[in-house]
């Protein structure tokens, strides 16, 4: 092996030696001068000072009561939110939001922020997680779904709301990749970035791990870190993605998660719901039917609205039930949203987002002190993460939207069983004939109400049920597999 005798940056060293973290560059002299580079690289990228704090926070327990500290919950000082239910409003407020949210639109006033950082591995697939095919007919990707989605909304309202995905950087080179092979699948205006990393640390000592002698055991920063890689410079120096909103006229942002085909992107009766209340951050939910549903619970605490994590969740919260023997603390969120710009930029005008900070312990491979591979049968690491939800107190208004599972929401999240690709495209193949039905087709169903084969409509050839009226032939009988394009 040949090495180098240069020393690493003295400015770099003393940062770390102040946080206690010198062990990171114990195989130094070990090394090359690329692998050197690729150290310094992951090192430099990290904000140690934040994460110093956090180790003392979360592992070492020197500062108990931190800016980001969570407070325990007390379940007497928790209650439901109010939520606005399908159907609940007058037909009048439905028509004035659904004015709303389309001159929101057509004023171009609108950006799609897709969150896509995550691979494809729960599903047994290579690759990022948008580049599934879960079309049930054409094997369509999440992607294109998605974008095409986006075209679509172009075509209906003039204006194509831009789109802007966020990747991680174990994906972000594939995703782009992607996109380009497949010409962006027609999008006018599309823009990927980064979301940013922390280290994962021993669980007992706080110390940097490292993934290999010349890597960081880096992890995402949670889908809160959305807020600082939207506010994070360009390619060379260049706007951030907030500066291009702004520096565009965009007022408001749709948020969802890749994982969601049934997702309605930029739902204009959302997005006027949102904008008549004058809200800061909205949210779609759906109705929790069992307490021990893996979704978060909007909620009041003491008056102000909050997400709780399913696992954070107490079962005596989770269980409790109203009169009409409803979940009480049913409004459960799907990780759809709607942002103002500018309530995103005072967020993150707050270092970085003023976002609590969680952790999750974890199994996490590392190198140990000999430079062995050590790869642990129990967790022994922690992460830290921010959630995008945790912005919902820091709202000075807002609004909860409930929404119809069956229409809306199917995530893609394991490999067989609930949330699978077959659950997926069976979802999406029964939303799609019950709006056959409604344009005045009949489709042969099973027993239970679904649909035996594949069926798939592209959204650049009916976005919703109301676009695909007058597309079919009134009276056609659907009983093989059909894809509309």
């Amino acid at each position: 092996m040949t090495t180098s005798s240069a020393s690493p940056p003295t400015k770099l060293v003393e940062r770390l030696e102040r946080i206690g973290q010198l062990q990171v560059l114990r195989f130094w002299n070990e090394l090359e001068e690329t692998a050197r580079a690729r150290l310094i690289t992951d090192l430099e990228g990290v904000d140690l000072e934040r994460l110093a704090d956090l180790i003392d926070q979360f592992v070492t327990h020197r500062h108990a009561q931190t800016p980001h500290a969570i407070p325990p919950l007390d379940p007497s000082r928790v209650g439901p939110v109010e939520t606005i239910p399908p159907g609940s409003r007058s037909r009048e407020e439905q028509e004035e939001a659904l004015r709303a949210g389309t001159d929101l639109l057509s004023r171009g006033e609108v950006a799609i922020v897709l969150v896509a950082g995550g691979q494809g591995t729960r599903l047994g697939f290579d690759g990022p997680k948008g580049t599934f095919p879960i079309g049930p007919v054409s094997d369509a990707s999440l992607f294109q779904i998605h974008a095409e989605k986006i075209v679509a909304l172009g075509r209906r309202h003039g204006v194509e709301p831009p789109l802007f995905v966020m990747t991680s950087p174990d994906n972000h080179q594939a995703t782009a990749d992607f996109f380009a092979a497949h010409n962006q699948f027609g999008l006018k205006r599309l823009r990927l970035f980064t979301q940013g990393q922390l280290p994962a640390v021993d669980a007992q000592t706080g110390a940097i791990l490292l993934a290999n002698r010349d890597r960081v055991a880096l992890a995402p920063d949670g889908h809160g870190g959305t807020l600082r890689a939207l506010a994070a410079p360009g390619p060379n120096g260049g706007p951030s993605c907030l500066d291009e909103m702004e520096e565009a006229g965009i007022r408001t942002i749709f948020y969802f998660q890749v994982d969601n085909p049934l997702v309605k992107i930029a739902d204009p009766v959302f997005l006027g719901h949102h904008l008549r209340a004058g809200a800061d951050m909205s949210f779609k939910v759906v109705e929790k039917h069992q307490p021990d549903e893996k979704l978060g619970v909007v909620v009041m605490v003491d008056g102000r609205p909050q997400v709780i994590e399913y696992s954070d969740l107490p079962a005596e919260l989770a269980q409790r039930r109203d009169p009409q023997g409803r979940l009480e603390l049913r409004a459960g969120s799907i990780a759809v949203h709607a942002f103002e710009v500018a309530f995103l930029r005072r967020l993150v005008g707050q270092g970085g987002g003023a976002l609590p900070f969680h952790q999750a312990l974890k199994k996490v491979p590392h190198i140990n002190a000999e430079g062995h591979l050590v790869q642990p049968d129990q967790p022994n690491a922690i992460k830290f993460e921010t959630f995008i939800f945790d912005a919902l107190p820091l709202a000075q208004r807002f609004v909860v939207v409930e929404t119809q599972r069956d229409e809306e929401f199917e995530p893609l999240k394991n490999a067989t069983g609930p949330d699978s690709p077959a659950s997926v495209r069976q979802r999406m193949s029964d939303l799609y004939a019950k709006w056959l039905e409604a344009a005045g087709a009949k489709v042969e169903r099973r027993g239970d109400g679904s649909v035996p084969f594949g069926i798939e409509i592209s959204p650049l050839f009916a976005l919703d049920a109301a676009d695909l009226k007058g597309k079919v032939p009134p009276g056609i009988v659907v009983n093989e597999p059909l894809h509309l394009r």
